[in-house]
């Protein structure tokens, strides 16, 4: 009768096992981009690969696409009115790391995706777009001069710049750089992007050659303006959602996040030295970096389409007639690369969102990547990291399985006083008092030494959730992204079954009902873990093998000394 209920378990589990596995390649798989997956094919010129989102399509400049400038002794500008030209073909860029479409209305980056990551590893042509304007997504970096003869705060509408060509490409050089002129009133502009090799960073320049007869003022402003689509590169599977909205560092603020209903409930409007403003989503950050060592005017607010937008404005440059001035910011999209963001800007690095143990989840990921230096694999140097926090947690550890030892060592005794004294709470409570006392055992002694190493637990969970190094990268066998579930679960039912060895090392609660519960707990967690990124679940593989084997020793050693005294 045993060997057919077994038999009927295993048929079931592994019947449930290939369900799970059929619904995973019917609907596991995220969907590639519409934008991407429908575009056409490119032509031969160079950075033609690089989407032409809404190339040749009407996109006027909303009046509340610029900001207003104050200048001293004059008014506020108004808003400037939507222009009706077209913007024309879109300009595009290809470097090693950006592909780049720039809308020559304006001069505002539109489009830009990244080659070296792509949206999935199967899928290495597609690259991930991170800035977007399409009909299913608003995600933009724009720029431009405002205030008292800024050529994108006129009533007439914002510049329509020229170009030499419509497609720029690296080649073998070091860098391009692309020149939108413009002229009006006698004053020309030229809006300068500079592309470099293997960098996320560009270059943004204003020249401005004031040959009208009087002088010229205007203030630089940056901004990115984005709708309340979901994170694209982010996922609630696990039930803890990565952080999606803006963020800004001030000296004496530091780093501080703006959401989506923090820009509903009011708008920010704050002076700010040097610094940066910021668009957060899982894995990858866009930033605006102004000049540091000047005042700067921070501020989000909503157009009247409902985006986000968030930017700065500098201070007013003149330029006197005959004379020729410069402004210039940078501007970066790409992966949170902790080194990189802390290079360009302080503070960038803080868009890496460890949340609110970021103190020790910071520290932790110095030590997986000096040990990735090493091993040159990010699921081998998870493994070795799990491995030295055990050791560095050995001795609290020990101390709660030598609490479980003995905890199982009375269970018989507890069993016996739960036999003689029935239902009567109140004399099982105090049986169970003297035990504990006789036996020199603290009942709590398993809890507190495991609650003190859960912070640490947490903030690894971070550090591997946010840290865009495990995107993609492979460990070994059927692993080929840390970052996605495990394609045939294996790892989430190793877990399971671990947790399940662990538990019989475990006393058994003296309560049936909270026995019971107790045993439904491996399951649970399985299908809980199912769709966790494997680097997360191979972290708790290690670690339930690792506490296993430290608790089998030490309840071995317990038994042993106890059997020697009886």
């Amino acid at each position: 009768m045993n060997m057919q209920r077994n038999i009927l378990i295993a048929a079931l589990l592994v019947i449930t096992y290939l369900m799970v596995l059929q619904w995973n390649s019917d609907y596991g798989q995220p969907e590639l981009p519409e934008a991407v997956t429908n575009q056409q094919p490119a032509d031969q010129n160079p950075g033609s690969d690089v989407p032409a989102a809404i190339s040749n399509q009407t996109a006027a400049a909303s009046a509340d696409d610029v900001p207003t400038a104050v200048e001293p002794g004059t008014a506020e500008i108004p808003d400037a009115p939507a222009s009706s030209q077209a913007n024309g073909n879109l300009i595009k860029v290809a470097t090693d790391t950006l592909l780049v479409a720039i809308d020559p209305r304006g001069g505002d980056l539109v489009d830009l995706s990244l080659p070296q990551y792509p949206v999935r590893k199967d899928r290495p042509d597609l690259p991930f777009p991170i800035l977007e304007r399409s009909g299913g997504m608003t995600y933009v970096a724009q720029s431009g001069l405002t205030g008292k003869n800024g050529v994108d705060a006129r009533p007439t509408g914002r510049p329509l710049y020229t170009s030499e060509s419509q497609n720029y490409s690296l080649g073998d050089d070091d860098q391009v750089v692309v020149d939108l002129s413009y002229e009006d009133a006698g004053v020309s502009y030229i809006k300068r992007f500079t592309f470099t090799r293997g960098q996320y960073l560009v270059d943004v320049d204003y020249l401005i050659d004031n040959q009208s007869g009087e002088s010229w003022s205007g203030n630089l402003y940056g901004q990115i303006k984005r709708d309340d689509s979901p994170d694209p590169s982010s996922s609630s599977a696990t039930g803890m959602a990565t952080y999606l909205g803006a963020a800004y560092w001030a000296a004496d603020e530091s780093y501080t996040k703006v959401d989506f209903s923090d820009m509903d409930k009011r708008a920010l409007k704050e002076t700010v030295e040097g610094g940066w403003v910021a668009w957060l989503q899982h894995y990858f950050v866009s930033a605006w970096v102004p000049p540091a060592g000047q005042q700067h005017v921070y501020q989000t607010r909503k157009d009247s389409a409902g985006n986000y937008i968030v930017g700065f404005t500098s201070p007013a440059t003149v330029v006197p007639a005959g004379q020729q001035a410069s402004i210039s910011a940078d501007f970066y999209a790409g992966p949170k690369i902790q080194d990189r963001l802390e290079a360009i800007s302080p503070g960038l690095e803080l868009t890496v969102d460890y949340g609110f143990l970021w103190w020790i989840a910071q520290p932790l990921f110095w030590v997986l990547s000096f040990i990735h230096g090493f091993v040159g694999n990010w699921g081998w140097s998870i493994i070795l990291l799990t491995l030295l926090i055990k050791l560095v947690f050995f001795p609290l550890s020990a101390t709660s399985y030598r609490s479980m030892a003995n905890m199982r060592r009375v269970a018989p005794k507890l069993a016996a006083l739960k036999e003689q004294h029935g239902d009567d709470r109140q004399k099982m409570s105090q049986g169970m008092m003297e035990l504990y006392k006789k036996e020199k055992i603290n009942p709590l002694g398993g809890c507190l030494p495991i609650l003190v190493q859960m912070p640490v637990f947490i903030a690894l969970y971070w550090t591997l959730m946010e840290s865009v190094e495990m995107r993609q990268a492979p460990w070994l066998g059927w692993i080929t992204d840390l970052s996605l579930k495990d394609p045939y679960f294996i790892l989430p039912i190793l877990m399971g079954a671990t947790m399940f060895i662990q538990q019989q090392l475990n006393p058994t609660p003296p309560d049936p009902m909270q026995a019971k519960v107790l045993k439904m707990l491996p399951i649970v967690f399985t299908f809980f873990f199912l769709w966790f990124p494997a680097g997360l679940v191979l972290y708790w593989v290690v670690n339930n093998i690792l506490s296993i084997a430290q608790q089998w020793y030490i309840t071995r050693q317990i038994e042993k000394g106890a059997a020697a005294k009886n």
